[in-house]
């Protein structure tokens, strides 16, 4: 490999960098590497609607239960009893599955109600908490405990929310609390668990009726929980500061510049960049935010009558944290509706699935756009989108992505119909599951990959921690960092509860030959990470290592 390596000074077995080097690495170039594709299973028996990593390193996937059959049974002969599905009163086919990653298998799990267009956040024991859905799921509360043998599945508490909540997002909040937000219809918010103390309430939101338009443009808000405690909000073209513990609107942002829609059904896609905490003290977390694609005002309307007009092609970046913060746009190579973005272990954000014309709907989307893209926040303007192969499959409405812990993506769904239909149609519902590989997993990186030899399990705030890495050639402590992500829930474009803390390093040890020990300190606070699991990741050169689980407390 022909890198430039920046200078090191090995001082017995503490490693400093020279403080005037200016010229340092900050990523190895991919060379032109666009990535791989591979198909895991042909079929996994239902559309992956919706996808949540869990920290036992099983994914767990759903579609809806009034699709009719799907294609993989309940196991021991179960049936679902439900009079009041709308499709099926006795369903023997599982609608939610669990998938391991380790060995590529899979077991169909039994959900009872309709989980249709629901959200969900993962507790801080690791309890995947699901909320809402439509039909006689809308008011239900669903959990998932992972487990290590067979015999965890769902559990379902029926009318436990207060407000039928279809189409709403979650985030997990610092005290372990989850905020639910929206839904169709529905300008307000709740939390889980309530209060049973009190009466069970919502607390009002006004940006929600605001923003409220023709064909709606609001539902699937995203949010994004910032290092000062309060909560991000953007629907439609607006977004808020907001005090959801005060139910006060701290500040009001400038519009997205064009004025065009990018929550569903004109589904965009955000994310929060990284949190740095390597910052002087008195110095705060610089938060930005980043929204990309949707569809025109009025897409849906004329989608709905047969023309198909082309998605948004913009990114509009804000830095909240800012004294007068204004949006920064940019073009992505292509326009795109229906889009994933997820934050990759760089730091870096893939942009993945969607279409370039139409919306989301039934039949909606069109000119699918199957080459992912990568955006990388530090470099100049003109260079931060590189396209990446394509694949096989088009991934359109209901579709998701997730990152797992080995740094590739998981990829699965698409059914832009009523039902499962797979034959006679442009777009036939997709079964499959393939996962993507940046161009970091190449072998080509191998000398520079860095591999977990020992992390502390339990994680404390502002504690001192270490983690032990092997490394054949270690370029630069200055290329050198820690990452802790959180896993998303992944439905409808939007990763809810994603979020990447760069944790703060103190310094680094050569402990043996290709072996070292970086000294870090436990984040800040529960608002730049509240408490749960997270996947930690080192960074090597842009070169992530597989992740090790760690819980944060």
């Amino acid at each position: 490999m022909n890198i430039v390596v920046s200078f090191l000074i090995f001082t017995s077995r503490v490693i400093y960098i020279l403080p005037f080097i200016s010229s340092q690495v900050t990523h190895l170039p991919y060379s032109g590497n666009q990535g791989q594709w591979h198909l895991l299973h042909s079929s996994i028996g239902i559309s992956a609607m919706h996808m949540q990593l869990l920290r036992t390193n099983m994914v767990i996937m759903f579609d809806r239960t009034d699709y009719g059959p799907s294609n993989i049974s309940l196991p021991g002969r179960q049936c679902r009893h439900d009079p009041n599905d709308t499709l099926l009163k006795v369903d023997c086919t599982a609608h939610s599955i669990l998938y391991d990653i380790g060995t590529n298998t899979l077991r169909p799990l039994n959900v009872q109600t309709d989980t249709w267009c629901s959200s969900g956040a993962v507790f801080p024991d690791g309890t995947l908490v699901q909320t809402g859905g439509y039909n006689d799921g809308d008011h239900v509360v669903r959990t998932f405990t992972p487990c290590t043998g067979d015999n965890c599945d769902w559990l379902e508490f029926p009318n436990y929310l207060v407000r039928r909540r279809w189409y709403a997002s979650n985030q997990i909040l610092p005290d372990g609390r989850i905020i639910i937000v929206g839904g169709r219809r529905q300008f307000n918010y709740e939390f889980y668990p309530r209060n049973f103390q009190d009466p069970p309430r919502t607390f009002w939101l006004d940006i929600l009726r605001q923003t409220r338009d023709q064909d709606e443009n609001n539902l699937y808000p995203f949010l994004h929980l910032l290092p000062d405690g309060n909560l991000f909000i953007f629907a439609n073209t607006k977004s808020i500061l907001f005090n959801y513990n005060q139910n006060v609107v701290v500040r009001e942002f400038p519009e997205i510049p064009g004025g065009e829609p990018r929550n569903y059904p004109s589904t965009g896609s955000s994310v929060l960049f990284p949190l740095d905490e390597n910052k002087p003290p008195n110095v705060n977390i610089e938060a930005e935010i980043m929204v990309c694609g949707g569809a025109p005002r009025n897409s849906f309307a004329l989608a709905s009558s047969g023309e198909f007009i082309d998605a948004l092609g913009t990114c509009g970046r804000l830095k909240v944290s800012g004294q007068n913060p204004y949006w920064v746009m940019e073009e992505m190579p292509v326009p795109r509706v229906m889009a994933d973005m997820l934050l990759l272990p760089t730091g870096d954000v893939v942009i993945i699935n969607g279409a370039a014309l139409g919306t989301a709907g039934w039949e909606y989307g069109h000119d699918p756009v199957t080459k992912p893209v990568i955006y990388r926040q530090s470099e100049k303007p003109n260079r931060r989108f590189s396209v990446m192969a394509g694949s096989q499959r088009p991934r359109l409405y209901h579709s998701a992505a997730v990152l797992v812990p080995d740094g590739r993506v998981l990829v699965g769904g698409s059914n832009p119909h009523v039902y499962y239909n797979f034959t006679c149609v442009e777009y036939p519902t997709d079964l499959s599951l393939e996962a993507f590989s940046p161009p970091y997993m190449s072998v080509e990186y191998e000398p520079v990959r860095p591999r977990i030899v020992s992390v502390k399990e339990v994680l404390g705030y502002r504690q001192f921690f270490s983690v032990a890495f092997a490394v054949p050639e270690l370029l630069s402590v200055s290329v050198l960092s820690v990452r802790l992500v959180a896993p998303s829930f992944t439905t409808h474009s939007f990763a809810m509860n994603q979020r990447m803390i760069v944790m703060k390093l103190i310094g680094v040890t050569r402990v043996a030959p290709e072996t070292y020990e970086i000294s870090l300190v436990g984040p800040s606070t529960g608002e730049i990470a509240p408490p749960g699991y997270y996947l930690l990741f080192v960074v090597h050169a842009d070169i992530p290592s597989s992740a090790a689980w760690v819980k944060l407390e």
